[in-house]
């Protein structure tokens, strides 16, 4: 059992004020998996028409909460209350006819069918007949769309639409079941600020109806924005809850993790690191159809931003610089020598690395452990002439790379894919600080990690360009580019724009990445 005593609480939310009436309340919910306590005697209330944020680092008891709200799960003690009636448990089929439902991050879409079947289908299908009326069904998701309020294609097949446009016809889906409660599960990860800014308008509109949205994030600027009330999750067990405005950023960030985090380093690697040597050298790179006349300087300990809009060719570039999409045209130099990056053996033997965005599918072997997983890298160089390794140095190896990045030894045997966001991301960027890379190519390294995890790989990564590694850094979260790069590269429509410099704010930045004032 945990010790109560360490857990730092704050004065809970003033909601005697509050008119709205509670739409669901969870009262002392304790679940247990084994040794493991998810969730410590938790108790929290959401009110129609309000956004109730629930924020807390990975492993804090979000996603369990999350689960026995919806009836995925079933607690070990505990009251659910929903409109002034007592469950000890709910089943899926309770929770849907009390009007709650669940957008998760991958929506549960069917990805080969319309936007207007994946709005109407349920509906359709839940009148028992074994004839769809089409008709019907056209005309369920048009008064749908036209209730919220969005411009969505109804005849585009879902796996074509871009992410906001997916997120968009999942809730719509959910409207029509009803909904009174909307649990948005990181709904912000993969979208533009353009869209997230759309989707705030959506959450307007559907908090303005009575819809009562458990927003989860793990990005406290959208929290603070969004949210009527914060619940904050630690361990297992509710730490603080607030009104809006009662918890700025650092203190939600104090509460999560119980640590004070230190953004005094704010602004990059080093002071001089602009100054120092050429590192690697980009002039007129193009891929037809992907980005074009691209040329910049990376200086030696330098973090250089590289930041656009989604698809202006970010991810394009850092392909072609680590040999997976090889660049047409054009010249690239490391050290002041001509190079040719044909493949990714060229780019490994110029000790370039490459943390891709989709850590799970594109960086890691998700089935092994995350042992195996950090050692991949190390297997040449401890290898001896005829090519074995040796498996005592690679674990003395593994291990200690572990524990350079905080991962905990009791996980480094367990599947890389059970592992928290920000454990997986200790994996990828350990397996290349391990061989000591010349250049690192950061893609969104942080997405979908807590504030905890975020603030430790920022501290790696700083520490990695003080020791002379050029890092480019691409990344769509403007916080994270003012608080680590030395510049930053704006890219629009495949081309690089405009290079800023100095001490530039979020809305500054913002600006400059939309061109919107």
């Amino acid at each position: 059992m945990k010790e109560r005593s360490e857990v730092l609480r704050e004065e809970p939310a003033d909601t005697e004020g509050m008119s709205e009436p509670v739409l669901i309340e969870v009262r002392e919910l304790d679940k247990s998996f084994g040794a493991v306590h998810a969730l410590d005697r938790v108790s929290l209330d959401i009110r129609a028409g309000e956004v109730h944020a629930l924020i807390g680092e990975n492993g804090s008891g979000k996603s369990t909460l999350i689960k026995i709200i919806a009836g995925a799960l079933a607690p070990d003690r505990g009251e659910i209350r929903i409109s002034g009636k007592s469950f000890n448990r709910l089943a899926p089929i309770d929770a849907i006819r009390h009007g709650i439902q669940v957008i998760f991050q991958d929506f549960s879409l069917f990805p080969n069918l319309s936007v207007a079947e994946n709005v109407a289908l349920n509906s359709e299908l839940s009148k028992g007949s074994i004839l769809v009326d089409w008709r019907e069904v056209r005309k369920v998701a048009v008064n749908a769309v036209r209730e919220l309020n969005v411009d969505l294609d109804l005849d585009a097949l879902v796996e074509d639409l871009p992410v906001a446009d997916r997120q968009l016809t999942a809730i719509c889906r959910a409207l029509l079941q009803d909904a009174r409660l909307i649990i948005m599960d990181e709904p912000t990860t993969a979208l533009s600020r353009r869209e997230v800014d759309a989707l705030y308008s959506v959450v307007d509109r559907l908090t303005s109806r009575g819809v009562a949205i458990l927003f989860v994030s793990h990005r406290l600027d959208e929290v603070c924005r969004m949210a009527d009330r914060i619940s904050v999750l630690r361990n297992g067990q509710k730490v603080g809850e607030a009104t809006a405005g009662g918890f700025d950023q650092a203190t939600l960030a104090r509460l999560m993790t119980g640590r004070r985090l230190d953004r005094s380093g704010r602004g990059g690697s080093s002071e001089n690191a602009s100054d120092g040597p050429a590192l690697l050298t980009v002039a007129g790179l193009g891929r037809a159809g992907r980005y074009r006349d691209i040329s910049f300087e990376m200086r030696t300990g330098e973090i250089l931003g590289l930041t656009g809009r989604l698809g202006s060719g970010q991810t394009a570039l850092a392909l072609g610089l680590f040999g997976l999409l090889p660049y047409d045209l054009g010249r690239v130099s490391v050290d002041g020598k001509g190079v040719r990056i044909r493949n990714v053996g060229d780019a490994l033997r110029l000790g370039i690395g490459y943390v891709p965005e989709d850590r799970l599918t594109e960086g890691l072997f998700p089935g092994h452990s995350a042992g195996v997983n950090l050692g991949v890298t190390l297997l040449e160089r401890l290898a001896n002439f005829l090519g074995w390794s040796d498996r005592e140095a690679l674990g003395r190896q593994t291990v200690r790379w572990a524990e350079a990045v905080g991962i905990p030894a009791a996980v480094t045997g367990r599947p890389v894919r059970s592992l928290s966001g920000g454990n997986q991301q200790r994996v990828v960027l350990a397996r290349w600080l391990a061989v000591s890379p010349r250049i690192l190519l950061l893609n969104n390294p942080t997405a979908g990690v807590d504030v905890g995890s975020k603030y430790d790989l920022h501290r790696m990564i700083r520490e990695e360009a003080r020791r002379g590694t050029g890092v480019l850094l691409i990344s769509d979260d403007l916080p994270e580019l003012l608080d680590n790069c030395d510049r930053i590269l704006m890219m629009r429509n495949g081309r690089i724009v405009e290079e800023l410099q100095g001490r530039l704010d979020e809305h500054q930045l913002y600006e400059h990445v939309t061109g919107d004032p």
